[in-house]
């Protein structure tokens, strides 16, 4: 059966519950609708893969390298056609020796069983996620955090390790550079829809400022 790609939550409840923050309201009404959809993959191991080849580069250049690495193998991609390819292969598609390694070790535990698909996944809670993917080579926390909020549309991730979160929530709370520890009490309060509030946060940096957005500090 197809994996389903949709939120894990209610997005009109997460609203409600977050115009009550008066700053949060604010923004929420400059950045206008909430627009996340999760987006589908064939495989949580495609899915991870693709993530490593996207780490340390930007979008264009990220997206072409993934492109000629795909095209090595027949569709859906799977880990058997990663170990059984050459290096030089993997290499000459754009990878780093690091990225090459680290997709090699994200087969290898595929195959072993340490990386689920996608229907294991969604019964387990965020935490447990974490801690299983971030065995893999090459995949932090933060990876893992991207694929709660941007595949399975879970609900309460809160990535403070994300500098453009942090960026966008200084600037929405008037802290200057602020660490990812000045993130944590604040949002105790907006539980359990945090990845909304992230989501509003990175929204307000490519959001045209029609008029100045209130600070917290005024």
């Amino acid at each position: 059966m197809a994996a389903r790609f949709e939120l894990a939550f209610d997005p009109a409840a997460a609203l409600r519950q977050l115009r009550k923050d008066p700053v949060l309201a604010r923004l929420i009404k400059r950045c206008g609708p909430f627009e996340l959809q999760p987006m589908a993959c064939p495989s949580v191991f495609q899915a991870l893969a693709e993530s490593i080849v996207h780490q340390q580069l930007n979008g264009k250049a990220a997206a072409s390298i993934f492109a000629r690495f795909a095209a090595l193998f027949p569709a859906p991609m799977k880990p058997i056609h990663i170990l059984a390819a050459a290096e030089e292969a993997l290499r000459g598609a754009g990878l780093s020796r690091a990225k090459t390694l680290a997709i090699r070790d994200l087969a290898e535990k595929t195959e072993e069983g340490l990386v689920p698909t996608w229907a294991q996944l969604r019964k387990l809670e965020d935490e447990a996620i974490i801690e299983r993917l971030v065995q893999v080579r090459g995949v932090g926390r933060w990876t893992v955090e991207m694929l709660l909020i941007f595949r399975l549309g879970r609900p309460d991730v809160w990535p403070v390790d994300d500098f453009a979160v942090r960026k966008a929530f200084g600037q929405v709370f008037g802290l200057e550079s602020p660490k990812a520890r000045d993130l944590a009490d604040p949002a105790e309060a907006w539980r359990p829809y945090r990845s909304v509030v992230a989501w509003y946060l990175w929204r307000s940096l490519v959001t045209p400022p029609d008029a100045k957005l209130p600070s917290i500090v005024e």
